[in-house]
């Protein structure tokens, strides 16, 4: 089994899925942007070979580069779950003949329009919404669907150029911030709790599904910097309350097409109970999820993606055992880590269900906190009874600060 894997080293995530694939297998060409004897060793470690296909964001481009430089190795898939590379991956697929989705179906999981009109005709509730082009057009978008409306981009992962405006002086200032996206989609606003529903994929049947929820919705989380953001993954996503996700991933992703791979996908509950589509990725829920899914389960999701798009098979044993809670911090001030209050003390009231503590060292550069969801460090933390999570998330939200300067 000879798998092409583009992007394998980026996000931080992409170095697992290719750990996965080599742990099953495969030989794996890996796909990027520059040298090999630059890429994490992590990498390095788990790839046969590696191509350096320069911009890998000159989507025709590089199709072209990859296809030439591989098409005498025999190549049986081509796979990639980097957001941007989603597209490139099945245009190499179909210029090498090998199986996978095609490019008019990557282009439902990247064209938030497009897949919009794909999941209604599934027959989910969605948001009411339009593609816009110009300011004119977002300006009839807002006045057809009445206020609040989201603002973001046509393709795109995150919360990146995302708005909620509640009114017309809102928008206003929007549309002047996102002058450089040339392409969006303005949508009817959701009021309620967001949530994903991540599954790995055979043949269009989901063999694994996990549900997620965020704490506050990340378009909150974004707004400012003092708050923390949080997410808890479910022990038992089909519990009635839950389902609703469940069922609407499963239209969704027999609506849009996709066979093998996985699948990322935001719904919401509303004040009223409503359950409304988000979007969806062919790709991973990034912000540690699938370490989520692990945690939760005693499993390698990482290598059982890998298993599926190999060999269409799925063979760990999903436990159920735990609820996960993971709360990112964000540094106040600027500069450089120099005090994090609070974190023994934290650590100590959570015992054996603390399983991971990432913050940064002090004397670290803190990051951008509105360019990464992980921001300067986390806490996960797990148990059987979802109560008793909440309780301990609790602490690292109230009694955790970090401090730069």
């Amino acid at each position: 089994m000879k798998v092409v894997f583009i992007q394998p080293s980026y996000p931080l995530e992409q170095q697992d899925f290719c750990r996965g694939l080599k742990e099953v297998g495969a030989q794996v060409i890996g796909v990027g942007s520059g040298a090999e004897a630059a890429q994490p060793a992590k990498t390095r470690r788990h790839i046969d070979a590696w191509l350096d296909a320069g911009n890998l964001l000159d989507i025709d481009g590089a199709a072209v580069r990859i296809a030439r430089a591989v098409n005498h190795l025999g190549i049986d898939r081509v796979e990639s779950l980097w957001e941007p590379t989603v597209e490139l991956a099945a245009k190499v697929r179909e210029l090498l003949g090998v199986p996978g989705m095609s490019v008019e179906t990557a282009r439902g999981f990247r064209d938030k329009q497009v897949m919009t009109d794909r999941a209604k005709a599934a027959g989910v509730r969605v948001p009411h919404s339009f593609r816009i082009r110009s300011a004119k057009e977002a300006w009839e978008a807002a006045e057809q669907i009445g206020f609040p409306v989201i603002f973001k981009p046509i393709a795109g992962a995150g919360s990146a150029d995302t708005f909620r405006c509640d009114d017309a002086d809102a928008f206003a200032r929007v549309l002047g911030r996102t002058r450089h996206v040339s392409e969006a989609v303005v949508a009817e606003f959701v009021d309620g709790e967001e949530f994903t529903c991540d599954s790995v994929v055979i043949d269009g049947k989901p063999v694994f599904e996990s549900i997620t929820r965020y704490s506050p919705r990340p378009l909150i989380a974004r707004s400012e910097q003092w708050i923390s953001p949080a997410q808890v993954t479910f022990r038992n996503p089909y519990r009635p309350d839950l389902m609703p996700g469940i069922e609407m991933s499963r239209k969704v992703i027999a609506g849009l097409g996709l066979g093998t791979g996985f699948t990322h996908m935001e719904w919401y509950r509303s004040s009223k109970g409503e359950v409304v589509f988000g979007e969806i990725g062919a790709r991973n829920g990034g912000g540690h999820l699938v370490d989520m899914m692990n945690w939760s389960n005693d499993a390698d999701i990482y290598r059982e993606w890998a298993r599926s798009v190999c060999w269409k098979s799925f063979e760990a044993r999903i436990s159920r055992k735990y609820a996960v809670g993971m709360v990112f911090k964000r540094a106040l001030g600027n500069g450089r880590i120099k005090a994090k209050v609070g974190v023994e003390q934290a650590t100590a009231k959570c015992g054996r269900w603390l399983i991971s503590e990432q913050f940064l060292p002090i004397g670290s550069p803190r990051r951008d906190w509105k360019q990464t969801l992980v921001s300067d460090g986390f806490a996960a933390v797990r148990h059987p009874d979802e109560e008793a999570v909440k309780q301990m998330m609790g602490y690292w939200i109230k009694d955790v600060q970090l401090f730069a300067g």
